[in-house]
């Protein structure tokens, strides 16, 4: 059973999502152009970038907690993370649009502009870790590029879903970076992180998480035709 933690973790991640998106009042389902359409991109880049990283060895995986499926040089538990995970934080956001609908706020334009002087900041600071660099300039450019050239009226709603979303994220990364584990499931370089983590999870993840839900929800409305 052991060897099949991540794969649970990941079925986890995405099965109550899964049931309600049926749910009459949800429908999630319906969307399944945009779904696919935007877990197909970004998994194409977020993919590709997890391969780079780890041949560089910035990151791995511990076969202890693996199936030993392999797609290129990744688990394939880590390329499902890519649709379970998207899926799980997209439903979420489906269901603040749905029951709490949010329009463009000065407030969510301010902050958006700090958070990319903040992220600026940072991944310039650290330039000479790869972890950390890519991944804050990265967050950094997507969201001037979005608040500046598409102005969304669904960016204070994405915010919102992020901050719901902090304990389950601190559940699932928790426990791939070894939270109630012998060892973690995803090992990291410490020279290429900042070093800072709350509980076992590196700081970088949080930024990381945030680059792979933005650009998912970003892709869902722009395909959604509802």
């Amino acid at each position: 059973m052991k060897s099949y933690t991540y794969l649970l973790i990941d079925l986890g991640a995405v099965i109550i999502p899964l049931i309600f998106s049926f749910h009459p009042r949800l429908n999630f389902y319906k969307k399944w152009r945009a779904i696919i359409i935007s877990i197909s991109i970004v998994g194409l880049v977020f993919v590709s970038w997890d391969i780079i990283f780890t041949d560089m060895g910035i990151w791995g995986f511990n076969p202890n907690y693996l199936s030993g499926l392999y797609l290129f040089n990744l688990p394939l538990e880590e390329i499902l993370f890519f649709i379970c995970i998207p899926f799980a934080c997209m439903f979420t956001y489906h269901c603040f649009k749905l029951f709490s609908p949010i329009h463009t706020s000065k407030l969510s334009e301010k902050f958006s502009y700090l958070l990319v002087f903040f992220l600026l900041v940072v991944g310039f600071y650290f330039i000479d870790k790869w972890y950390p660099s890519v991944t804050f300039l990265a967050l950094a450019i997507l969201l001037l590029i979005i608040q500046k050239v598409f102005n969304p009226n669904w960016l204070p709603r994405l915010y919102t879903t992020l901050l719901v979303l902090i304990i389950p994220f601190l559940l699932v990364n928790g426990t791939l970076t070894g939270t109630g584990l012998e060892e973690p499931v995803v090992w990291y370089n410490e020279n290429e992180i900042i070093g800072l983590r709350i509980f076992t999870v590196p700081i970088e993840d949080f930024f990381y998480g945030t680059l792979m839900i933005l650009s998912n929800v970003f892709l869902l409305e722009k395909f959604d035709n509802d």
